[in-house]
């Protein structure tokens, strides 16, 4: 394996899009738990469909004790200028959960042209 191989098959492994996610809500082939890592206050803003408000600064262990361990996240911020799903992908990769990163967060999800909601 190159090393240009092995770098965006990693990127692909840990990080997914807006697009992705949102062919996944929308066919109902989702097979993961959708969290908004912003604030509350953002989350009720506006926030992606089916996302759980959970601000990275929260997740430990006891905030998902009700999700089975095997259970897969995927994590988005405000968007590219935000380190706030790193922060969350840490976290949850520290816990031992599956997890991937929305790269473009809300910010990218409107550039799509895909709907918040309030």
């Amino acid at each position: 394996m190159t090393t240009a191989e092995a770098h965006f098959a990693a990127l692909l492994e840990h990080e997914t899009d807006c697009w992705d996610t949102h062919a996944a809500i929308s066919d109902g082939s989702r097979d993961f738990v959708l969290l908004d890592v912003r604030s509350p206050e953002l989350y009720a803003a506006g926030h992606l469909p089916e996302a759980v408000s959970l601000p990275h600064g929260r997740i430990v262990e006891r905030n998902l004790a009700d999700y089975p361990a095997d259970t897969a996240f995927v994590v988005y911020c405000a968007g590219p200028h935000c380190n706030g799903a790193d922060k969350a992908a840490l976290r949850l990769a520290r816990l031992g959960r599956p997890v991937k990163k929305m790269i473009g967060g809300v910010t990218g999800w409107i550039d799509e042209g895909f709907e918040l909601v309030r």
